[in-house]
């Protein structure tokens, strides 16, 4: 039978070419460089940079490094968006901290911004094959693609004493705002959201973690020498005979207020389906990012949490929620008039008896002498007319040395009440979009998800009076993904009680 129909014979394996593009992928995905052959190219690699850094110097060298990470990276963040927005996400969290270690001696800020042309550059390369603009027909994007409009349309307004303000503050005003319909775009899964969850978590308690080891340890040498690198942040953060903590991040505001949301993002997920003991560790996060945001000495931030608990009781009106607040009522009346000599709870005490604090009566005064200009510039001065911008560009001008200590004065005072009502108007259609799909969502995953987010952008919403609250990394990044997840809670949802498939990137 055999001789009838002789079996064929077995083709020997083909040998890939020296450096061929199969060579490469036997070489990574086969053998992940095991063998002779790794050891081969890993030597010659070492030769090659021994070379160059013998023959040119370190400089070459490193920039050669850094091309080599630097391309993998670009192409993943344009073809892969999920390892993108991780990407983003964590270098948005860390990148002042980064800044101020001083180990990267290049404008990290000019990074983030290459990444988010990148990330454009990748949705509109996949808009040619999967054109989905419906993602964006919702009220929250509208909303963003005026305000954006109404930012460039600032370059132009007759009042602006520079337009170099403009050009160095629209970036960290208008153009990040684009990440909305980034995140908007590329999430599209509860796994997805899980994991940003789970980042965001891990994230905030190294900043809090690390907040406490400034507290009870000390600082770093590199902090100790930014700390005594100028006068001025003396005057600011060295406040009742101790410093004020900043962690990670810029400054005490950007420390306290990301605390405050991290800590309500745990509270908003411990309504949801979760085991009990995955609430008590939500519960002890909050705790710990709370207990860490009081030793930044931010009063504007210590208002925020019993004013969203306030809203949740309003949102998910039960017994349980009403006897949780009822209980963290208490303890926080306590809290505020109980007798004390301790420095951290004594300010504490008096975010919440304002006519006491000079630096609160002071803002009022500011504010009250500068009603009259924002009533008669519609447009305002211009962007970037006040603070660093404004001193930098325009020192001589009338607004270059107002201090706005404030998020929406800031608005008033650089856009006019035009910018105000549009800055308001978003707060406004984010949180009732948000407050709608709350009660939408069939969900009860995604609806802990939702009833989170409309308490973060609560906070924020709150807090950017007292305080510029979304304006430093990574809050002006964070504030924009919480936007895009009010949506994407809900269009989950909807795909899943309609039974459409949920299409991955």
């Amino acid at each position: 039978m055999n001789q009838l129909f002789p079996l064929p014979a077995p083709e020997e394996p083909r040998k890939n070419r020296f450096l061929s593009k199969a060579w490469f992928r036997e070489l990574f995905l086969q053998e992940q460089l095991a063998g002779i052959n790794g050891l081969l190219f890993l030597s010659a690699i070492a030769i090659f940079f021994a070379f160059i850094i013998g023959k040119l110097g370190i400089v070459p060298g490193v920039l050669l490094l850094a091309a080599l990470i630097g391309l993998p990276m670009i192409y993943g963040l344009v073809v892969h968006p999920r390892f993108g927005v991780t990407v983003f996400l964590v270098a948005a969290y860390l990148i002042m901290w980064v800044i101020r270690l001083g180990i990267i001696p290049f404008p990290l800020g000019t990074v983030m911004d290459g990444m988010e042309l990148l990330f454009i550059i990748g949705f509109f390369i996949k808009q040619k094959t999967r054109n989905e603009w419906e993602l964006f027909n919702n009220p929250i994007s509208i909303i963003i693609i005026v305000w954006i409009i109404y930012n460039l349309l600032e370059v132009i307004n007759p009042s602006a004493e520079s337009r170099l303000a403009w050009v160095y503050t629209i970036r960290s005003v208008a153009v990040v705002m684009l990440m909305f319909y980034i995140f908007l775009y590329n999430i599209r899964t509860k796994q997805f959201i899980r994991f940003i969850i789970k980042l965001w978590l891990v994230l905030a308690t190294f900043g809090a973690i690390y907040g406490l080891k400034q507290q009870y340890i000390g600082f770093f040498q590199f902090e100790e020498d930014y700390l005594n690198s100028d006068p001025n942040i003396a005057n600011l953060l060295f406040i009742g005979g101790q410093w004020r903590k900043f962690s990670i991040f810029s400054d005490p505001v950007a420390f306290s207020y990301n605390m405050v949301v991290s800590s309500m993002l745990c509270i908003g997920m411990i309504t949801g389906p979760l085991l009990r003991w995955k609430k008590i560790v939500l519960g002890v996060l909050a705790g710990l990012y709370l207990f860490s945001m009081l030793h930044s000495g931010t009063r504007g931030a210590f208002v925020l949490p019993p004013v969203a608990l306030a809203l949740l009781a309003i949102l998910k009106f039960n017994k349980q929620v009403m006897m949780a607040v009822i209980v963290g009522g208490i303890g926080m009346l306590i809290l505020i008039f109980m007798p004390t000599s301790n420095p951290t709870i004594y300010r504490f005490q008096t975010a919440f008896r304002p006519s006491e604090d000079a630096s609160f009566n002071v803002r009022k005064i500011n504010q009250k002498r500068i009603q009259p200009y924002i009533l008669t510039h519609p447009m305002g001065g211009g962007l970037g007319a006040t603070g660093t911008w404004g001193q930098r560009f325009a020192p001589n001008s009338f607004l270059a040395n107002f201090p706005p200590d404030s998020g929406y004065v800031r608005v008033a005072v650089e856009m006019g009440w035009i910018g105000l009502f549009l800055i308001c108007l978003l707060m406004f259609i984010i949180l009732r979009t948000g407050i709608r799909n709350y009660y939408a969502i069939k969900d009860p995953e995604l609806k802990s998800y939702c009833l989170a987010m409309i308490l973060i952008i609560f906070c924020y919403h709150i807090g950017n009076y007292p305080q510029e609250a979304i304006v430093q990394f990574p809050s002006n990044v964070y504030f924009y993904l919480v936007a895009a997840l009010i949506v994407v809670t809900k269009r989950i949802d909807d795909q899943q009680n309609n039974g459409i498939p949920i299409q991955n990137l």
